[in-house]
Formats: structure tokens, C-alpha cells, sequence
């Protein structure tokens, strides 16, 4: 590992499978004009081959013995460190057309998930390693028992697809489980259908607050039986049966 030992409390393990690290660029296809910002490049196994090919990269990292090693083997104007943590990154201060990628720490990926869709209207696309079941539930359809409110948020404000699985011995040290790779592009503005995006996040979290429960009591805040079946929701439905556009239905509905 080159002298760095792996920190547990930044959820450290470090890509070193070079078909896997070729996949990874493939798919994102970086061209010399882009601009990307890297999440966690930790010992630089994306951070290399893609300044390659571009002409300048921006990297968040917040392990201070990764950052001067970062900065002893690449010049300040063809890499851009910023340090700290991405959980707190301004992402806007960057510009606009942003393509973003990562091994995304397993241990904050949904909060950074959340996190990034706040700029999604400056971003192009977005690659990440995650670990395979929070793909999983990402992509998951609604009717399966991977649909959640991480599943209505995301895919609300992007479309995602599952690229490809990562095995645990690409990287050292192994994690406990499964990786995939998975690609989010923003949905054009027009097609975002939320008055109030706050309001949808609430009726959102509302909904999946008790899984089991009817959506009649979980929903009960906003909105009476009645009223659930005039807007085309069963009452007795349960939160992962309603697609993502009856979960923005129910938030406009239930908006001032």
C-alpha cells in the first residue's frame, strides 16, 4: 500500500485492480475540456489515469497524509486539491457542467448521495463505486424490497443505471461486501414536476418512516382517506408500491 496504512474512520479501501480502473475510465470517457472533480482520491488509482487525459482535475480529500502526497507528485495548476470533507464540500464554487466521480466512502454514501443532488442542476453526469446494495436500492423498481426513499429521491432528480459489479479483491484491503458502479444524469429541469421539492422530501420520508404500516397512517399528517383515494392512492397501499410520480403528486397536492 505504498506506506499508507488504510484509516477505518474514512472508510478506506483503495481500487487496485487495473481491468476494473480501465472500466471505470471507460465509462466515463473523460475528453481534455471537461471538468471533474474526484471524491476521495486516496493513493490516485482514478486520480492518475485521468489526469491523462485531462487537462486539470479538482480532488476532495480529507486524509492530510493522502493530500501531500497528492500535492509532492502533481503540480498545484494540473491538480486541484481541496481539502476537507465532501460531506460539507460547496460543490457550486466549482461552475457548471460538472462531471463528478469517486469510490465513495461505504460508511457516508447515502448522506453524500443526498448531499450531491442539492447541485444537480450544475452537473453533467456522475460515476461512483458504492457499495452493491446501495445500487441496488437506488435503481430498485418500485414493488421490490430495495425501493425506498432513497430509490423516490434519487430518482426523481436523475436517471441511473447500474453499470457494472466490482468484486471485493479490487481492492486492498477487501471490504466485507459487493461494489458496482453506477452512472446518474440529471433530469432536465423541465421534468422535475415538485412545486415545493421540500414538501416532496417530506411527504417522501414520511411514507417510508414504518415500511409496514398503511399509507393511510404514515400519511395521516398530510392528507385522510378520502383524500388518498382521490388523488389515485389506495389508503391501504404501502409506501414501496407508489411510483415516483405519485409520490410527486401527493406532494403537490399536499403543498400551500
Amino acid at each position: 500500500m505504498k506506506g499508507h496504512a488504510p484509516r477505518k474512520r474514512f472508510g478506506q479501501n483503495f481500487l487496485v485492480s487495473q481491468g476494473v480502473i480501465r472500466n471505470i475510465l471507460d465509462a466515463i470517457a473523460p475528453k481534455p475540456g471537461d471538468l471533474v472533480v474526484e471524491i476521495g482520491p486516496g493513493l490516485g488509482a482514478l486520480t492518475e489515469p485521468l489526469l491523462e487525459r485531462l487537462q486539470y482535475l479538482h480532488v476532495i480529500e480529507i486524509d492530510r497524509d493522502l493530500i501531500a502526497r497528492l500535492r509532492a507528485a502533481h503540480a498545484p495548476e494540473r491538480l486541484v486539491i481541496h481539502e476537507g470533507d465532501a460531506l460539507a464540500f460547496d460543490f457550486a464554487g466549482l461552475g457548471r457542467d460538472l462531471r463528478v466521480v469517486g469510490n465513495l466512502p461505504y460508511n457516508i454514501s447515502t448522506p453524500l448521495l443526498f448531499h450531491l443532488a442539492a447541485y444537480a442542476e450544475r452537473v453533467r453526469d456522475m460515476h461512483f463505486m458504492l457499495q452493491k446494495e446501495v445500487v441496488d436500492r437506488m435503481v430498485a423498481a418500485p414493488g421490490t424490497g430495495d425501493y425506498g426513499r432513497l430509490s423516490v429521491m434519487l430518482q426523481y432528480r436523475f436517471d441511473m443505471e447500474r453499470l457494472f459489479a466490482v468484486p471485493p479483491g479490487a481492492f486492498d484491503p477487501p471490504p466485507q461486501v459487493d461494489s458496482a458502479i453506477v452512472r446518474l444524469v440529471p433530469r432536465p429541469a423541465a421534468e422535475l414536476q415538485a412545486r415545493d421539492e421540500a414538501v416532496f422530501a417530506r411527504v417522501v420520508q414520511a411514507a417510508f418512516s414504518q415500511r409496514r404500516k398503511m399509507l393511510r397512517n404514515t400519511l395521516r399528517p398530510y392528507f385522510d382517506e378520502e383524500r388518498l383515494a382521490g388523488l389515485g392512492v389506495p389508503p391501504t397501499a404501502r409506501a414501496e408500491e407508489l411510483p415516483v410520480a405519485a409520490y410527486v403528486a401527493l406532494a403537490n397536492a399536499a403543498a400551500p
